[in-house]
């Protein structure tokens, strides 16, 4: 996360115990690796997109069965 000084312009790191970003990059490189990122998320997606939905499925709902389901009960 970054944060504007409110005596310059600068960018300001916001202190993170696990930040996961380097914050010395410029605009540039971001927007480079989101792009490879993006393109990734892609290509995983088109090999894998029908097992990688099963999988999250598995994991939200461990024992198969949904939520119990009465159609004529409302909102």
């Amino acid at each position: 996360m970054i944060a504007r000084s409110t005596s310059t312009s600068a960018p300001m790191p916001m202190p993170s115990s696990a930040s996961a970003v380097p914050l010395h990059w410029t605009a540039e490189q971001a927007l480079a690796v989101a792009e490879c990122l993006q393109a990734m998320r892609q290509a995983l997606w088109t090999a894998y997109g029908p097992r990688m939905q099963q999988a999250w499925r598995d994991q939200l709902m461990p024992d198969g069965h949904g939520p119990e389901f009465d159609p004529d009960e409302p909102f």
